[in-house]
């Protein structure tokens, strides 16, 4: 099959726009039984940020890191940053994800990545798949339970499985988010909805592969990459897979990847076709990441789609399926700038 991809193979001539890579910094972790144990999942390590810096040095991209906070607005402008390199999560609330963009657009700065729309949908997983489901995208049957002291148990086929809505990073996904029952439903989105206090997504369990797409340009050429499969080497709760925060961060102990994924030619194009359709549906814009898994007639389900995919070298899986593609770490990060500098027009003095 034969794959659309983003002309970024000539690289422009002149001065590059200043970058402000945009970023939430993991600073702590959890320091009692009452704090949530993966609160900074989604933030970036310095050492990551500064990978995504030197790589854009090495094409010549004068870039300056600036901490999604309170100073953005005037480290922004005293770093006199003409382009922002955005990967910043945001904190607080299931719109988090747009305040930098929202952000950044009041002050008329351009940036990399999704508009705060797009960001918005996106990390709203009920929302999004009540969305994509209108352009006939097939996904897990699902409901959403707000926090309550009364809580209504769905009508879903055992077992579900259970997540915060609006989180990524495998964020509130546990060795115990799997419920075979009623019963074990119940104590589990009591036990989540106390830790996290927000809505909770409660999902049919999908039995099949699990799979993430990388996706790269704008859109009838945005590039979409081979899927990666995620393959465990044993269950991780009772007879269940699940890609779990945990497994996240110690994934060479519980995964192996492989991209590309040995597929039927129907799957691939199924998958293909679907990815596509995400990105587009929803605006998505330059650079994301979308993750399906099989059902039980093997036919992909679209699970969630993250437009500020992890960039760190080495272990993000955005950066592990370009690489098995034949591109770079420094070669991904100048793909995303460049690929946001020529959607913007912007020039090149």
């Amino acid at each position: 099959m034969e794959e659309e991809k983003s002309d970024n193979s000539a690289v422009p001539l002149g001065r590059y726009p200043k970058a402000g890579i945009i970023c939430n910094l993991k600073r702590s972790e959890a320091k009692s039984s009452d704090d949530v144990p993966d609160e900074e999942a989604e933030f970036d390590n310095p050492a990551t940020v500064q990978a995504i810096q030197q790589s854009l040095k090495k094409y010549g991209v004068e870039s300056a890191i600036i901490e999604a906070d309170e100073h953005l607005p005037e480290n922004i402008r005293k770093n006199q940053v003409e382009i922002g390199f955005n990967i910043a999560e945001g904190k607080g609330g299931r719109d988090r994800e747009a305040q930098v963009p929202a952000l950044l657009e009041m002050m008329g700065v351009p940036y990399t990545g999704s508009d705060a729309a797009a960001l918005s949908i996106a990390l709203d997983k009920a929302l999004c798949k009540r969305l994509l489901s209108t352009y006939g995208v097939k996904t897990a049957k699902s409901t959403v339970i707000t926090p309550s002291e009364h809580i209504d148990i769905p009508n879903l086929k055992y077992p579900v499985i259970v997540k915060p809505n609006a989180e990524g990073s495998g964020k509130g996904i546990s060795e115990t988010s799997v419920a075979e029952s009623p019963e074990e439903l119940k104590k589990l989105l009591q036990d989540d909805l106390g830790l996290y206090g927000e809505d909770m997504l409660v999902e049919e369990y999908l039995p099949g592969r699990e799979f993430t797409v990388g996706l790269i340009g704008n859109g009838k050429d945005v590039r979409v990459f081979p899927p990666m499969e995620v393959i465990y080497r044993g269950n991780t709760q009772r007879n269940y897979k699940v890609y779990s925060y945990k497994i996240k961060c110690d994934y060479t102990k519980y995964v192996d990847y492989k991209c590309p994924a040995d597929l039927t030619l129907e799957a691939l194009e199924e998958m293909t076709s679907a990815s596509r359709t995400v990105f587009l549906a929803l605006g998505c814009q330059d650079v994301s990441r979308i993750d399906f898994r099989m059902d039980a007639e093997g036919h992909p389900c679209f699970l969630e789609i993250n437009p500020l995919p992890g960039l760190a070298p080495i272990y993000s899986d955005l950066p592990m399926i370009t690489e098995a593609c034949g591109i770079s770490y420094d070669e991904l990060i100048f793909n995303i700038y460049i690929t946001a500098v020529k959607r913007l027009g912007l020039s090149l003095q």
